[in-house]
This record gives structure tokens, C-alpha cells and sequence, in this order.
């Protein structure tokens, strides 16, 4: 097994330029590509060290700059109400990290800061979206944001239409789930339960 010091040895230091771009707040850029994002994945640690990471989506721009680039606000949109998320973030440090995306990009945005959360009337109106307010508004303040490397999404080539994966090679979401719990069949059809999530966005 590897140790930490080990690395060094294995790795080429990292170029000035990569520890320079690291900036305590979101800048002009930053927020431009938020602005355009309509996605993002959240990770957070809970007080036991657990680790959670969730996708956040919305439409473009759902996620919104505070304080000059001092802050995000990120809206709770309705999900599985497992709250692994929240639960992490309310009962431990508070500390998370936020990658970024926008569909044909390869760059990505990523911002580390420290979340609180706020379900005050006149905040969670500023964000009624799909026509429902959400339950409450997640406050990280911003330590450190920058642009990401985009190799792994280059790698992965994941906006290339050659490189989209047939549907079909896979069960449906629904039927894994109920094989994994040994339930059968779904009764309701997959284009039944996808509408069904539509109604609740």
C-alpha cells in the first residue's frame, strides 16, 4: 500500500499556474459559467465520516452568486428526501465541495466553501422554479473556486455523440432498484414513472 509520501515520488510537482488559479472568491468567469450551468454535484461529509455526493440541476443559472462572488446559494430541489446531503452539511463541519458543468463544455467549475442553510420566505421566493418554491436554500460561502482541469471529461468524451451509450444496454433505473431488493417486476411502465418524476421537478 501506498503512503502518503510516496506520491512525490510518483507525481511531477504541480505547476505554479495550477495553485495560482485558485481564487477565495468566484470572480467575473466563475460566475458567467455558473450563470450558464445548468448542473452541478455537491459533496459533503456527516459528523460520523460519512460521504455523500449528489447531483443538483435546475435550469441554467439555478444556482446563484451572492456578495460580490463571497457567497452561492443553491436551491433544495425535491429528490428521494433521503437528505444525505443535508443531514451531512447541518450535522457536521458544513464543509463541501461543488463541481460545475455545462452540457458541451469540457471545462468544469469547482468550488469549495462552508454551507448553512436558510428556509426564510423572502430567499426561497427568489427561487421558485418549474413553478414550485423550494423547501429551503443551501449558503456556501466561498474559501476557494476555480476552473478544473477538463482531461477527465476530454477522456471520457462525454458530449460526443459517437460516445452517447444506448439506452437499452442497461435495465431501466426502476428495474435495477427492484431486482437489487429481489421485488420483481415494477408494476407501473418505466415511461409511466419518468412522467411521473416530471410532475414532481
Amino acid at each position: 500500500m501506498l503512503a502518503l509520501t510516496d506520491l512525490d515520488q510518483l507525481y511531477k510537482p504541480a505547476h505554479p499556474l495550477v495553485k495560482d488559479k485558485s481564487l477565495p472568491r468566484i470572480d467575473k468567469h466563475g460566475a458567467a459559467f455558473i450563470a450558464l450551468s445548468p448542473f452541478c454535484m455537491i459533496a459533503s461529509a456527516g459528523p460520523d465520516g460519512s460521504i455523500d455526493v449528489s447531483p443538483r440541476g435546475g435550469e441554467q443559472g439555478f444556482a446563484h452568486i451572492a456578495e460580490e462572488g463571497a457567497a452561492l446559494l443553491l436551491p433544495d430541489r425535491p429528490g428521494n428526501n433521503r437528505l444525505d446531503t443535508l443531514r451531512n452539511l447541518l450535522g457536521g463541519s458544513g464543509q463541501c465541495g461543488l463541481i460545475f458543468m455545462i452540457p458541451g463544455f469540457d471545462d468544469v467549475y469547482r468550488v469549495n466553501g462552508q454551507a448553512s442553510a436558510s428556509a426564510e420566505p423572502e430567499l426561497l421566493e427568489r427561487f421558485v422554479e418549474f413553478g414550485k418554491t423550494p423547501r429551503l436554500v443551501l449558503r456556501i460561502d466561498v474559501q476557494e473556486a476555480f476552473f478544473h482541469c477538463p482531461k477527465a471529461i476530454m477522456r471520457a468524451r462525454l458530449w460526443e455523440a459517437d460516445a452517447q451509450v444506448d439506452r437499452s444496454l442497461l435495465p431501466s433505473g426502476a428495474e435495477m432498484v427492484m431486482d437489487q431488493l429481489n421485488m420483481g417486476k415494477p408494476q407501473v411502465p418505466d415511461d409511466q414513472i419518468i412522467a411521473g418524476y416530471r410532475t414532481q421537478l
